[in-house]
């Protein structure tokens, strides 16, 4: 999983670029995450809480965007396809989700997760 992360420097918003079949978690992180430093290291503290077995699974739905994180592996994913879970559409009607739904293991999100606190740390 490549990823690269710029800011814009007249506007102060942060982005995140990441290769194919990952491209959610760049949404994820500038619309969900942001520059919010406690958000990021709430979340770093679940996955230590996982990590160290007194949490087995943590998730967070945002207004666009969810994320799943077990033990091991973390899932972004629009809600639009948590719906699409629940109700079965005809075939006709299933959303195409290559790009609103990713899989990562734990150990590399929490790596890229310090690598974006470092990033927006570093204004």
């Amino acid at each position: 999983m490549e990823y690269q992360f710029r800011r814009n420097r007249l506007e102060g918003n942060f982005f995140a670029e990441f290769s194919m079949d990952h491209e959610v978690l760049g949404r994820w992180f500038a619309e969900q995450l942001g520059d919010d430093n406690r958000k990021a290291n709430y979340i770093l503290s679940q996955i230590a809480a996982i990590k160290k077995g007194t949490l087995t699974h943590w998730r967070d739905i945002g207004g666009d965007l969810t994320i799943d994180i077990d033990t091991e592996q973390v899932r972004v994913f629009a809600n639009v396809i948590d719906f699409d879970e629940k109700y079965q559409l005809e075939d006709a009607m299933n959303l195409y989700d290559a790009e609103s739904e990713s899989y990562c293991g734990l150990e590399d999100f929490e790596s890229v997760l310090q690598s974006w606190l470092a990033f927006i740390n570093d204004k």
